[in-house]
């Protein structure tokens, strides 16, 4: 199992994210912040939990490539 999990309110809106992993990020056009698609949120942490280990990869670039560390990977 792969989680992912996103401090949305830091978010500074450099869209590294997106570039890295597509599959998984956006960026919203409402505030220009990035999005974790299919997570659910809880106090201000949104999370995504996938059975898909093929993610991983592509999420931990995101998270190497996001300047304010607001991305949070890991592999169980």
């Amino acid at each position: 199992m792969v989680i992912v999990t996103l401090q949305r309110e830091k978010c500074i809106g450099c869209n590294y994210c997106v570039e890295m992993a597509p599959e998984q990020f956006q960026m919203s056009k409402k505030d220009g912040k990035s999005v974790l698609l299919r997570s659910t949120e809880k106090k201000g942490f949104f999370t995504l939990k996938s059975y898909d280990d093929s993610i991983f990869e592509d999420c931990e670039k995101a998270q190497k490539a996001c300047p304010v560390k607001i991305i949070s990977t890991k592999k169980l």
